[in-house]
């Protein structure tokens, strides 16, 4: 079997990434959902081992100094990372793994990894960001300021990014990211196995 490949979904806050992601996932069940390690509280519906994996702070530093990350970042005081191991796992089953991570982890797991699609999600305006942050209803206006002085600065990043999706539709940009990953899927280079395969068959 060719061994598997990972999609990187990226994107300032309030832009309706998770959304996207989920949607990918629900008409594509077999890509697997990398589960972040995180230090911050759990918000409310979400589940451990199914959302994050919530750990303590000291537990995370730990595993920094264990080298268990392919990436880690601090985002607003709280700790984010991506298991290695879990990752490698994956990739050597053949598998199709998703990645909802902030482009400082994504250039980082670029770095290390090889088959990945990097995606980052635009909203239709910076001026339609910032109102959907406004909206959230449950952050502080100096935490919307920093959540779009952030966005601003992950902009820059764009550029080594694979694809870019502008989410001025729900809908149509779940279905541009599923056809961003079904056609890398069909990429000749990702089926040189079954090719071979299917060539010395009879």
């Amino acid at each position: 079997m060719d061994k598997g490949i990972f999609i990187v979904v990226s994107a300032p806050s309030g832009t309706g990434k998770s959304s996207i992601c989920q949607r990918l996932l629900q008409v594509c069940p077999e890509i697997k959902f990398s589960i972040s390690y995180t230090t911050r509280v759990p918000r409310p519906g979400e589940v451990d081992g199914k959302d994050y994996f919530f750990i303590s702070r000291e537990e995370f530093q730990e595993r920094i100094e264990r080298g268990e990350f392919a990436e880690w970042t601090e985002n607003y005081g709280n700790l984010y990372g991506t298991s290695i191991k879990a990752m490698k796992d994956l990739l050597a089953k053949g598998e199709a793994v998703l990645l909802d991570i902030e482009p400082r982890g994504a250039k980082k797991i670029k770095q290390q990894f090889r088959r990945g699609i990097f995606v980052f999600v635009l909203p239709p305006s910076r001026a339609e960001l910032l109102k959907r942050l406004e909206e959230r209803g449950h952050e502080t206006p100096a935490v919307i300021r920093a959540r779009y002085a952030q966005a601003e600065s992950e902009l820059k990043e764009i550029s080594w990014y694979d694809y870019v999706i502008f989410n001025d539709n729900l809908e149509t940009a779940a279905k541009q990211l599923i056809s961003i990953y079904i056609a890398q899927r069909c990429k000749r280079n990702h089926l040189q196995a079954k090719i071979k395969q299917f060539m010395n068959k009879k």
